[in-house]
């Protein structure tokens, strides 16, 4: 560990901006973080259903299940970044840098941490609300389709 230690706002905004590959938990944990290596699988998914709608249409029941594993995925993300702001300084050092004083300035809230605060619930809102929405609205769209089916 640098003699600086984890800085919170950092951390806060690689959440945000780079928590769907994980670049968060690389950064606290480091390289050998297993669950950072599993980020990028639902993040790559979900692209892969949006993939799948430009391609094959609205109407690939795939990408009904595929495209909420990447909204849920940011929103999970920012909800982590959310986290990071909101954490007090003493519980910040306490966690990731120990073995600095619990005053540490690494683990001070600054104006970029809340701006990173702020970004976080636009975005993770944006994207879980999103998401929510797509996937009722295609299962209703298959409910009628087979309650059709089955009336003719």
């Amino acid at each position: 560990m640098s003699g600086r230690g984890k800085n919170k706002t950092l951390a806060a905004v690689l959440a945000v901006l780079g928590g769907t590959l994980g670049l968060h938990r690389f950064y606290l944990r480091g390289l050998g973080d297993w669950i950072g290596w599993l980020h990028p699988i639902p993040a790559a998914l979900g692209w892969w259903g949006v993939d799948r709608v430009l391609t094959y249409g609205q109407d690939d029941k795939l990408s009904w299940v595929l495209i909420p594993l990447l909204g849920m995925t940011i929103a999970a993300s920012c909800l982590t970044g959310i986290v990071y702001a909101l954490t007090e300084r003493e519980k910040w050092n306490r966690w990731f840098n120990p073995t600095l004083p619990v005053d540490a300035n690494a683990g001070a809230t600054h104006w970029l941490t809340i701006g990173t605060l702020v970004l976080a619930l636009l975005m993770g809102t944006v994207a879980f609300m999103g998401s929510l929405a797509f996937g009722i609205q295609r299962y209703f769209e298959y409910q009628i389709e087979e309650a059709r089916k089955i009336s003719q």
